[in-house]
């Protein structure tokens, strides 16, 4: 008999970009088995008709949201890839039927009174918001406080590009952290599967615009994330934007060199921070700030990382790029759930391709 860890997993979403992303990757996981996929859209359908899986993954049938909720009492672990204000409704219900969560929604990220504001409705599960592990791994120690995880919220693909972007320096002490400016810019992909005019091809080929200016959802999110890594009191301006590419993002942070930081030389200071805070932490590559780029990153769980410094205009700017799907996402939700198992934290996702050209 094989030793390795063997556990069952379920989607609730599958049929959204991170729902098929999270497919792709837990089809081939070595110690997660793909038993329960979720989705009104395919619902009586085969998820190898619409997901590019093989095997016993590719035979199992759609169910729908209703249908799949009674099979959570057979699952390790559940990813709900679905609305926030669903994934509130449907977490009580995983966690009652004895199975532990981790959800890809903005549901559980942010204090309870914030949501009005950023999300537009009323948390309807404070207590639980308040149980809940938001972990990006590589902002803090989480093995710890994931082993005895029921709930983990992802963080968002925004955020996690642009925390680690600006994190390193403020833990050395190299950048003020008010303010900070940070300029982000997303592939279509992380807009979700919606049909309407504003992402029709032919809006979105041949321009580039911002969107929700000064009233993202992520933007608190950022300085969360921030002060659980460690540098609390960061004060973010983020604007996102839309490229007119499928996936990818790259997150562009200017900042404020702290008076006297860096000695002589600020560049080699906030280079080696940069490099410092990468060690032990398998998904990040520091190369200079010109070598950032989606195409390193799109397809896997990586993040690519660079920054440089003026020291006579007292001006930082760093620069880190992820797959908004796979580290964004998908990948970073299988990396909190192996750890959630004690599973190394890059099992099932050192493999996974991208491509070039």
């Amino acid at each position: 008999m094989s030793d390795v860890l063997q556990l069952r997993a379920g989607i609730v979403g599958v049929s959204g970009y991170s729902g098929m992303e999270l497919a792709r990757i837990l089809a081939v996981h070595p110690s997660f088995t793909l038993s329960l996929v979720t989705t009104d859209k395919w619902q009586g359908k085969r998820l190898g008709q619409f997901v590019a899986v093989s095997g016993a993954a590719a035979e199992l049938t759609c169910l729908s949201h209703t249908a799949g909720q009674e099979s959570f009492k057979t699952l390790d672990v559940v990813f709900f890839c679905t609305p926030a204000e669903a994934s509130i409704g449907l977490a009580p219900v995983a966690l009652a039927a004895g199975t532990r969560v981790v959800d890809l929604s903005g549901a559980f990220r942010l204090a309870a009174d914030e949501y009005p504001s950023w999300y537009g409705f009323e948390h309807g599960q404070p207590d639980l918001l308040r149980e809940a592990v938001y972990s990006m791994p590589e902002a803090a120690d989480m093995p710890a406080r994931l082993r005895g995880a029921k709930l983990v919220s992802n963080p968002g693909c925004y955020p996690t590009a642009s925390a680690l972007s600006v994190l390193p320096l403020l833990r050395a002490g190299l950048i003020e952290p008010d303010p900070i400016f940070i300029d982000a810019k997303s592939g279509t992909t992380g807009a979700g599967r919606k049909a309407s005019e504003d992402y029709s091809f032919s809006e979105l080929a041949d321009d580039f615009r911002a969107y929700r200016v000064l009233r993202h959802q992520h933007q608190p999110e950022i300085e969360r994330m921030l002060a659980l890594g460690g540098a609390p009191g960061a004060k973010v301006t983020f604007t996102p934007h839309l490229l007119p590419i499928r996936r990818g993002i790259l997150a562009a942070a200017y900042c404020r060199l702290r008076a006297g930081a860096g000695g002589s030389d600020p560049t080699q200071a906030v280079r080696q921070a940069i490099a410092s805070f990468a060690e032990g932490k398998p998904f990040i590559h520091v190369v200079t700030p010109d070598e950032v780029r989606l195409r390193a990153v799109v397809g896997t769980n990586r993040v690519l990382m660079g920054a440089t410094a003026d020291a006579k205009r007292g001006v930082v700017v760093s620069i880190a790029a992820i797959d908004n799907l796979v580290k964004g996402a998908a990948g970073q939700a299988v990396q909190n759930a192996n750890m959630m198992f004690g599973l190394p934290e890059t099992t099932g996702l050192l493999a996974l391709a991208g491509h070039l050209p």
